[in-house]
């Protein structure tokens, strides 16, 4: 009986990876003939696991049911989940601190004291830089990542940064966040165009509009294409800059939805940023240590010249050596 028990935890391991599986592979996994297996799949039917066979070969595929089942991780995925569960804890999503608190507690509660040491190991040894940024409703992220998928358009009211309130429609493409905000790319039905919009910045309305053809994205690369729609947000001040070193090495030193960056050689890049105040601006450029030069705003080429001077008579001179 502890045997057969044993064996049917490892044929619901298998089953939960979410591929098809034949009849002989699961044989061959469980050390066992495939009328056992049958007759293992049969068993865990009655306990209420949805398990399908599959078209054409004899298989199986384990199908989502009207009860959450018992997860069985391996090693690397009992720790991964660790950690996401404690930095859900401290992230960007609203209300859902306290549920992830909870999970983790149940998760911890029964893991094996080599992973306990492992998980508490990399949270004492990583020290947070306080909250991401705009927390968002997990409904809301839950109500458009569906809408993504079903195709539906999503209707708003949108408040953009500047204060101004409005009502969108939009086709929904993808949700992605960038670290600090959660944003919606997709078609803006009432303007013609791709916008990209922040998530917390939407109310939704219901219900969702009709369902849609979707379009080609803007981009074959939507990384790019996101940092270049975040980084050019309509910020007070637009800064362009030549960072002298490689563009690999200043990529390095901001999150990619910060700015864009070109090369312009081997030794060097062009790098568009934004913001809505000028000391921030130059000072953020000036912190990443690289040598660089201005080229606009022309005020930022002025109030660089008065910090320097600023920074450089706060400083005070060297007594000279004696001899």
């Amino acid at each position: 009986m502890l045997e057969t028990s044993a064996r049917l935890l490892r044929l619901l391991s298998l089953l939960q990876t979410h591929r098809d599986w034949s009849g002989a592979e699961l044989a061959e996994r469980l050390g066992v003939t495939a009328r056992t297996v049958r007759r293992d799949v049969g068993r865990l039917r009655e306990l209420g696991y949805p398990v399908h066979a599959t078209a054409g070969a004899p298989g199986y595929r384990l199908g989502a049911g009207t009860d959450l089942p018992p997860l069985l991780l391996d090693d690397d995925e009992a720790v991964a989940v660790a950690v996401g569960l404690r930095t859900a804890a401290g992230g960007s999503v609203s209300g859902i601190e306290e549920t992830s608190v909870r999970a983790l507690a149940k998760l911890e509660r029964v893991l094996p004291s080599r992973l306990r040491h492992r998980v508490h190991a990399l949270q004492s040894m990583t020290v947070p830089m306080g909250r991401a940024g705009s927390a968002v409703d997990p409904a809301s992220l839950t109500a458009i990542a569906t809408a993504c998928r079903d195709r539906e358009t999503l209707r708003f009211d949108y408040r953009a940064h500047d204060g101004q309130e409005s009502v969108r429609a939009a086709e929904p493409y993808r949700l992605v966040h960038s670290g600090r905000h959660w944003y919606l790319l997709g078609w803006d039905t009432g303007r013609a165009g791709w916008r990209t919009y922040r998530v917390d910045r939407l109310d939704l309305r219901t219900p969702n509009g009709p369902r849609f053809v979707p379009r080609d994205p803007p981009d074959s690369d939507l990384v790019a294409y996101m940092s270049r729609s975040i980084s050019g947000a309509p910020y007070r001040y637009r800064g362009r800059f030549t960072m002298h070193a490689p563009a690999e090495v200043v990529a390095e030193h901001m999150p990619p939805t910060a700015g864009t960056i070109e090369p312009i050689d081997e030794r060097s890049c062009t790098l568009s940023t934004g913001a809505n105040d000028l000391d921030e601006l130059a000072v953020w450029v000036a912190l990443t240590g690289i040598a660089f030069e201005v080229h606009e705003p022309p005020e930022l080429v002025d109030r660089i010249r008065a910090l320097a001077t600023r920074l450089a008579t706060a400083a005070p001179a060297r007594p000279e050596s004696r001899s």
